[in-house]
């Protein structure tokens, strides 16, 4: 798998890309990452990448002259890649989006910047316009790498157990994830719930699934419209509303 980054900043996803389950499967080559600036790709001696809008108003945007080279050159190195473009005004990623792109998907991540980008770099160049959430960044860098890390730890050999991304929260089933507990079994007036120091696996199987569906009624409901639930799982539900 493989995502090429456009970014005026790339020092920002270094770091990003040298920690963590990201930099371990950067590390043993599971994903590759290469990012493209494109100030590299000016041609006049002020390496200018952004310029005034026309029309006027504050802010400046990305010109689009050096931003087309650096997607070119993402493209000439993943040919099959998907060109997404972060951006406050794209749909809304979520983990169905994100199972869409995954195991085989090569992406290319345009990292916006001041006002944003030029129409025409979207018209000719973008395929896909992605937002994380609500809310305006400053760059977008960190959206960059919310979908490097999303995408990538969905693939069997990044996180350390293969069911580990079926089991968090947005997985197949789309609910929420269940409680989680460690050592000390006592933490002062608080006990791990006995269930989970039972050895009884399907009582803990079933306790789990009834957490996982308590959490989502009383945090999203709206997850479960969609969700595919059992006659379990509905006969529960009844139940505890009672």
């Amino acid at each position: 798998m493989r995502f090429g980054v456009v970014t005026l900043f790339p020092e920002l996803l270094e770091a990003f890309l040298g920690v963590g389950v990201v930099g371990r499967a950067v590390a043993r080559g599971h994903i590759r990452v290469t990012l493209y600036n494109p100030r590299d790709f000016t041609v006049d001696k002020h390496r200018t990448v952004d310029d005034r809008p026309f029309g006027g108003g504050p802010g400046m945007v990305m010109k689009p002259e050096p931003l087309m080279a650096a997607i070119d050159a993402a493209k000439a190195w993943a040919p099959q890649a998907i060109t997404v473009y972060l951006s406050p005004q794209g749909k809304v990623l979520t983990q169905t989006k994100v199972r869409e792109w995954q195991p085989e998907t090569d992406l290319i991540l345009v990292a916006g910047r001041y006002e944003g980008i030029d129409e025409r770099v979207i018209e000719s160049h973008v395929d896909e316009q992605v937002s994380i959430g609500d809310y305006v960044l400053s760059g977008g860098e960190v959206a960059a790498m919310v979908v490097i890390d999303a995408v990538s730890r969905l693939r069997p050999d990044v996180l350390g157990h293969p069911l580990s991304a079926q089991e968090d929260s947005f997985g197949e089933d789309g609910l929420l994830d269940c409680p989680h507990y460690t050592r000390p079994e006592r933490l002062g007036d608080e006990a791990v719930p006995g269930v989970l120091l039972s050895g009884d696996h399907q009582a803990i199987a079933r306790w789990r699934r009834e957490m996982t569906l308590k959490r989502t009624r009383n945090w999203r409901p709206e997850l479960l419209v969609d969700a595919e639930l059992s006659d379990a799982d509905i006969d529960f539900l009844r139940r505890d509303e009672q």
